[in-house]
Protein backbone atom coordinates (compact mmCIF):
# COMPACT_ATOMS: atom_id res chain seq x y z
CA UNK A 1 0.00 0.00 0.00
CA UNK A 2 1.26 3.24 -1.35
CA UNK A 3 0.36 6.68 0.87
CA UNK A 4 1.34 10.00 0.00
CA UNK A 5 0.75 13.49 1.60
CA UNK A 6 2.10 17.51 1.28
CA UNK A 7 2.43 19.60 3.93
CA UNK A 8 3.71 23.43 3.18
CA UNK A 9 4.25 25.91 5.76
CA UNK A 10 4.38 29.55 4.80
CA UNK A 11 6.39 32.08 6.79
CA UNK A 12 4.88 36.13 5.91
CA UNK A 13 5.61 39.43 7.55
CA UNK A 14 2.32 40.68 8.49
CA UNK A 15 1.41 44.77 7.60
CA UNK A 16 0.42 45.25 11.43
CA UNK A 17 4.15 44.19 12.18
CA UNK A 18 5.77 46.80 9.93
CA UNK A 19 3.33 49.39 10.78
CA UNK A 20 4.48 49.50 14.44
CA UNK A 21 8.06 48.89 14.36
CA UNK A 22 9.88 47.78 11.12
CA UNK A 23 8.54 50.92 8.86
CA UNK A 24 9.49 53.55 12.23
CA UNK A 25 12.43 51.84 12.28
CA UNK A 26 13.87 53.44 8.94
CA UNK A 27 14.92 57.09 8.03
CA UNK A 28 14.73 55.80 4.31
CA UNK A 29 11.12 54.31 4.66
CA UNK A 30 9.71 50.88 4.24
CA UNK A 31 6.63 49.82 3.28
CA UNK A 32 7.28 45.84 2.00
CA UNK A 33 5.00 43.39 3.99
CA UNK A 34 2.99 40.57 3.16
CA UNK A 35 -0.34 40.16 2.02
CA UNK A 36 -2.01 37.95 4.46
CA UNK A 37 -2.19 34.20 3.14
CA UNK A 38 -5.33 32.04 1.69
CA UNK A 39 -7.34 30.42 4.16
CA UNK A 40 -7.17 27.18 1.62
CA UNK A 41 -4.50 26.26 -0.97
CA UNK A 42 -6.48 24.71 -3.35
CA UNK A 43 -4.29 22.96 -5.30
CA UNK A 44 -1.42 22.35 -2.67
CA UNK A 45 2.52 23.21 -3.42
CA UNK A 46 1.06 24.03 -6.83
CA UNK A 47 -0.49 27.09 -6.20
CA UNK A 48 2.11 28.38 -4.38
CA UNK A 49 3.90 30.25 -7.58
CA UNK A 50 0.62 32.79 -7.30
CA UNK A 51 0.96 33.43 -3.91
CA UNK A 52 4.68 33.86 -4.34
CA UNK A 53 3.77 36.77 -7.30
CA UNK A 54 0.96 38.24 -4.74
CA UNK A 55 3.37 38.45 -2.00
CA UNK A 56 1.91 37.13 0.34
CA UNK A 57 4.68 34.80 2.43
CA UNK A 58 8.73 35.36 2.48
CA UNK A 59 9.25 31.44 2.33
CA UNK A 60 7.30 28.34 2.04
CA UNK A 61 8.71 25.04 3.07
CA UNK A 62 7.04 22.15 1.13
CA UNK A 63 7.75 18.89 2.64
CA UNK A 64 5.73 16.03 0.35
CA UNK A 65 6.70 12.83 0.83
CA UNK A 66 5.28 9.21 0.53
CA UNK A 67 5.74 5.93 1.99
CA UNK A 68 5.05 2.07 0.92
CA UNK A 69 3.42 -0.54 3.89
CA UNK A 70 3.02 -4.38 3.45
CA UNK A 71 0.33 -5.82 4.39
CA UNK A 72 1.02 -5.78 8.23
CA UNK A 73 1.73 -2.40 8.45
CA UNK A 74 5.53 -2.96 7.51
CA UNK A 75 7.28 0.07 6.05
CA UNK A 76 9.11 -1.38 3.12
CA UNK A 77 9.56 1.89 1.21
CA UNK A 78 9.75 5.48 1.68
CA UNK A 79 11.08 9.06 0.41
CA UNK A 80 10.83 12.75 -0.31
CA UNK A 81 8.58 13.45 -3.87
CA UNK A 82 10.71 16.25 -6.61
CA UNK A 83 8.07 19.08 -4.95
CA UNK A 84 9.70 18.85 -1.65
CA UNK A 85 11.60 21.60 -0.57
CA UNK A 86 11.96 25.43 -0.47
CA UNK A 87 9.88 28.46 -2.14
CA UNK A 88 11.48 32.26 -2.11
CA UNK A 89 9.04 34.55 -2.37
CA UNK A 90 9.99 38.77 -3.41
CA UNK A 91 12.01 39.32 -0.36
CA UNK A 92 13.74 42.85 -1.96
CA UNK A 93 13.30 45.97 0.08
CA UNK A 94 15.39 49.31 -0.96
CA UNK A 95 16.26 52.31 1.45
CA UNK A 96 17.10 55.39 -0.79
CA UNK A 97 18.89 57.46 1.59
CA UNK A 98 21.98 55.00 1.99
CA UNK A 99 21.37 53.77 -1.47
CA UNK A 100 21.18 49.91 -0.30
CA UNK A 101 19.35 47.13 -1.12
CA UNK A 102 18.18 43.79 0.97
CA UNK A 103 17.50 40.82 -0.88
CA UNK A 104 16.48 37.44 0.46
CA UNK A 105 17.88 34.24 0.11
CA UNK A 106 17.30 30.55 0.44
CA UNK A 107 19.68 29.07 2.67
CA UNK A 108 20.54 24.65 2.14
CA UNK A 109 17.57 22.32 2.93
CA UNK A 110 18.11 20.42 6.02
CA UNK A 111 16.62 17.14 6.35
CA UNK A 112 17.15 14.03 8.90
CA UNK A 113 16.96 10.34 8.10
CA UNK A 114 13.19 8.88 8.35
CA UNK A 115 11.94 7.48 11.70
CA UNK A 116 10.57 4.33 10.75
CA UNK A 117 8.76 1.98 12.69
CA UNK A 118 5.94 -0.70 12.61
CA UNK A 119 3.04 1.01 11.17
CA UNK A 120 4.38 4.59 10.44
CA UNK A 121 6.78 6.90 8.66
CA UNK A 122 7.80 10.50 10.06
CA UNK A 123 9.81 13.02 7.77
CA UNK A 124 10.98 15.62 8.15
CA UNK A 125 12.51 19.02 7.09
CA UNK A 126 14.11 22.27 7.89
CA UNK A 127 13.54 25.39 5.22
CA UNK A 128 13.86 28.92 5.24
CA UNK A 129 16.41 31.70 4.43
CA UNK A 130 17.40 35.01 5.49
CA UNK A 131 14.88 37.70 4.65
CA UNK A 132 15.19 40.59 2.81
CA UNK A 133 13.54 43.16 5.38
CA UNK A 134 16.16 44.52 7.73
CA UNK A 135 15.37 45.41 11.22
CA UNK A 136 17.06 48.47 12.79
CA UNK A 137 18.48 47.55 16.60
CA UNK A 138 20.75 49.32 18.56
CA UNK A 139 24.30 47.67 18.67
CA UNK A 140 26.65 47.42 21.59
CA UNK A 141 28.58 50.21 20.90
CA UNK A 142 25.80 52.70 20.79
CA UNK A 143 25.29 52.83 17.00
CA UNK A 144 22.32 51.08 14.92
CA UNK A 145 22.45 49.07 12.76
CA UNK A 146 20.38 47.23 9.49
CA UNK A 147 20.63 43.85 9.67
CA UNK A 148 18.01 41.31 7.77
CA UNK A 149 17.07 37.68 10.33
CA UNK A 150 17.04 33.86 9.33
CA UNK A 151 13.39 32.99 9.03
CA UNK A 152 12.73 29.21 9.28
CA UNK A 153 10.56 26.67 9.83
CA UNK A 154 10.56 22.68 10.77
CA UNK A 155 7.89 20.62 9.46
CA UNK A 156 6.72 17.01 10.13
CA UNK A 157 4.80 14.60 8.28
CA UNK A 158 3.96 11.12 9.81
CA UNK A 159 2.55 8.62 7.32
CA UNK A 160 0.71 5.88 8.26
CA UNK A 161 -1.60 2.59 5.90
CA UNK A 162 -4.59 2.84 8.75
CA UNK A 163 -4.98 6.62 8.88
CA UNK A 164 -4.71 9.84 7.78
CA UNK A 165 -1.32 11.90 7.71
CA UNK A 166 0.35 13.77 10.77
CA UNK A 167 1.34 17.24 10.32
CA UNK A 168 3.16 18.94 12.40
CA UNK A 169 5.64 21.71 13.34
CA UNK A 170 7.83 20.54 15.85
CA UNK A 171 9.65 24.07 15.81
CA UNK A 172 10.52 27.76 14.13
CA UNK A 173 11.80 31.15 13.78
CA UNK A 174 10.30 33.65 16.35
CA UNK A 175 9.70 36.25 12.89
CA UNK A 176 7.41 36.53 11.72
CA UNK A 177 4.47 34.67 11.26
CA UNK A 178 3.86 30.76 9.92
CA UNK A 179 1.13 29.26 9.01
CA UNK A 180 0.91 25.74 8.25
CA UNK A 181 -1.32 24.12 5.34
CA UNK A 182 -2.34 20.27 5.51
CA UNK A 183 -2.36 17.76 3.06
CA UNK A 184 -6.66 19.04 2.49
CA UNK A 185 -5.20 22.59 1.68
CA UNK A 186 -6.63 23.76 5.13
CA UNK A 187 -4.69 25.45 7.50
CA UNK A 188 -3.96 23.64 10.71
CA UNK A 189 -1.31 25.05 12.37
CA UNK A 190 -0.71 28.90 13.25
CA UNK A 191 2.41 30.57 15.00
CA UNK A 192 1.48 32.40 18.14
CA UNK A 193 1.69 36.06 17.18
CA UNK A 194 5.13 37.35 18.91
CA UNK A 195 5.73 40.27 21.18
CA UNK A 196 6.96 42.08 18.82
CA UNK A 197 9.24 45.12 19.89
CA UNK A 198 10.09 43.62 22.87
CA UNK A 199 13.91 42.80 24.43
CA UNK A 200 12.73 38.74 24.71
CA UNK A 201 11.41 38.94 21.03
CA UNK A 202 14.75 40.80 19.66
CA UNK A 203 16.78 38.29 21.25
CA UNK A 204 15.18 35.61 19.97
CA UNK A 205 15.22 37.06 16.43
CA UNK A 206 18.82 37.35 16.58
CA UNK A 207 19.72 34.49 18.90
CA UNK A 208 23.18 32.96 18.22
CA UNK A 209 21.81 29.86 16.71
CA UNK A 210 19.78 28.74 13.63
CA UNK A 211 19.30 25.18 12.53
CA UNK A 212 22.42 25.88 10.62
CA UNK A 213 24.58 26.48 13.25
CA UNK A 214 25.21 29.68 14.85
CA UNK A 215 24.67 33.28 12.89
CA UNK A 216 28.59 34.09 13.14
CA UNK A 217 29.82 30.27 11.95
CA UNK A 218 32.25 29.66 9.28
CA UNK A 219 29.54 26.71 7.93
CA UNK A 220 26.72 29.25 8.01
CA UNK A 221 28.77 31.92 6.47
CA UNK A 222 29.82 29.13 3.67
CA UNK A 223 25.78 28.48 3.47
CA UNK A 224 25.39 32.10 2.76
CA UNK A 225 28.24 32.85 0.12
CA UNK A 226 26.85 30.18 -1.91
CA UNK A 227 23.40 30.69 -1.97
CA UNK A 228 23.90 34.70 -2.56
CA UNK A 229 26.44 33.62 -5.49
CA UNK A 230 24.20 31.32 -7.34
CA UNK A 231 21.70 34.63 -6.48
CA UNK A 232 23.78 36.66 -8.51
CA UNK A 233 25.16 34.47 -10.98
CA UNK A 234 21.50 33.85 -11.90
CA UNK A 235 19.92 37.17 -11.92
CA UNK A 236 22.54 40.08 -13.19
CA UNK A 237 26.13 38.11 -13.79
CA UNK A 238 25.15 35.86 -16.58
CA UNK A 239 26.13 32.83 -15.28
CA UNK A 240 29.68 34.70 -13.64
CA UNK A 241 30.51 33.94 -10.62
CA UNK A 242 30.93 36.77 -7.93
CA UNK A 243 34.34 37.02 -5.65
CA UNK A 244 33.43 36.53 -1.95
CA UNK A 245 36.42 38.02 0.10
CA UNK A 246 36.36 38.49 3.87
CA UNK A 247 37.24 42.41 4.95
CA UNK A 248 39.51 43.17 8.17
CA UNK A 249 37.75 45.21 10.54
CA UNK A 250 38.64 49.45 9.46
CA UNK A 251 39.24 48.57 6.19
CA UNK A 252 37.25 49.89 3.29
CA UNK A 253 35.73 47.59 0.25
CA UNK A 254 37.83 48.30 -3.01
CA UNK A 255 36.34 48.28 -5.89
CA UNK A 256 33.35 49.39 -8.55
CA UNK A 257 30.40 47.10 -8.70
CA UNK A 258 27.95 45.30 -6.87
CA UNK A 259 28.81 44.65 -3.02
CA UNK A 260 26.85 41.76 -0.93
CA UNK A 261 27.51 41.77 2.73
CA UNK A 262 27.20 37.87 3.36
CA UNK A 263 28.58 38.46 7.18
CA UNK A 264 29.42 41.10 9.43
CA UNK A 265 28.79 44.68 9.34
CA UNK A 266 29.78 47.44 7.25
CA UNK A 267 29.51 51.33 7.39
CA UNK A 268 28.10 53.16 4.32
CA UNK A 269 30.32 56.62 4.25
CA UNK A 270 29.21 59.60 2.66
CA UNK A 271 30.89 62.90 2.54
CA UNK A 272 33.46 61.68 5.47
CA UNK A 273 30.70 60.78 7.44
CA UNK A 274 28.95 57.00 8.12
CA UNK A 275 25.44 56.91 7.51
CA UNK A 276 23.83 53.79 8.35
CA UNK A 277 25.42 50.04 9.52
CA UNK A 278 24.20 47.61 6.92
CA UNK A 279 24.63 43.50 7.83
CA UNK A 280 24.24 40.43 6.02
CA UNK A 281 21.58 41.07 3.14
CA UNK A 282 22.86 44.30 1.90
CA UNK A 283 23.04 45.12 -1.63
CA UNK A 284 25.30 48.62 -2.08
CA UNK A 285 26.43 49.87 -5.25
CA UNK A 286 23.47 49.79 -7.20
CA UNK A 287 23.58 53.34 -7.63
CA UNK A 288 26.52 54.02 -9.17
CA UNK A 289 26.12 51.14 -12.01
CA UNK A 290 22.99 52.30 -13.22
CA UNK A 291 24.38 56.12 -13.23
CA UNK A 292 21.63 57.17 -10.66
CA UNK A 293 24.40 58.51 -8.23
CA UNK A 294 28.29 58.34 -7.10
CA UNK A 295 27.71 55.40 -4.90
CA UNK A 296 29.25 55.57 -1.36
CA UNK A 297 32.26 53.66 0.34
CA UNK A 298 31.62 50.60 2.51
CA UNK A 299 33.59 50.36 5.42
CA UNK A 300 33.76 47.26 7.78
CA UNK A 301 33.42 48.17 11.37
CA UNK A 302 33.47 44.24 12.03
CA UNK A 303 35.37 41.29 10.39
CA UNK A 304 33.13 41.26 7.62
CA UNK A 305 32.82 38.47 4.07
CA UNK A 306 31.34 40.17 1.12
CA UNK A 307 30.51 39.17 -2.26
CA UNK A 308 31.55 41.25 -4.99
CA UNK A 309 30.94 41.61 -8.76
CA UNK A 310 32.91 43.74 -10.72
CA UNK A 311 31.34 46.39 -12.54
CA UNK A 312 32.02 44.92 -16.05
CA UNK A 313 30.44 41.51 -15.02
CA UNK A 314 27.23 43.45 -14.10
CA UNK A 315 24.54 42.89 -17.19
CA UNK A 316 23.28 46.52 -16.09
CA UNK A 317 20.06 45.85 -18.03
CA UNK A 318 18.90 42.93 -15.69
CA UNK A 319 19.94 44.93 -12.58
CA UNK A 320 17.96 48.05 -14.18
CA UNK A 321 14.86 45.75 -14.65
CA UNK A 322 15.57 44.24 -10.90
CA UNK A 323 15.71 47.46 -8.98
CA UNK A 324 12.61 48.84 -11.21
CA UNK A 325 10.83 45.86 -9.57
CA UNK A 326 12.07 46.13 -5.93
CA UNK A 327 10.80 49.47 -6.16
CA UNK A 328 7.73 48.55 -7.37
CA UNK A 329 7.09 46.01 -4.55
CA UNK A 330 7.89 48.72 -2.12
CA UNK A 331 5.97 51.33 -3.11
CA UNK A 332 2.75 48.45 -3.98
CA UNK A 333 0.92 49.21 -0.46
CA UNK A 334 -1.68 46.49 0.94
CA UNK A 335 -3.37 46.30 -2.42
CA UNK A 336 -0.30 44.78 -4.01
Amino acid sequence: MRVAASAVCVSWVPAASVAEWLRGGFDGGLAHYDRPPLPGLAGGPDALDDLRLDERFRFANVLSGWAEFDDDGTPRAWGLDPAAGVVAGPSTVRLPAVDASFGGYALPILREDAVVEHGSVYLTQTAGGRTGVPIARTTARGGRTWEAPIVWSTLALTLRPDGPPEVTMPSASAFPRHWVYGPGGDVVLRSTPADVGSATWLAEVFAQRTPWGRVDSADLADAVARAVAQQLADGVLGGAEPVVREVPAGEAVDGAGLCVVLDGVLAVEREGGATAQLGPGAVLGEAALLGAGTGSTPRALTRARVALAPAGSVQTEKLRALAEAAGSAETAGPGG
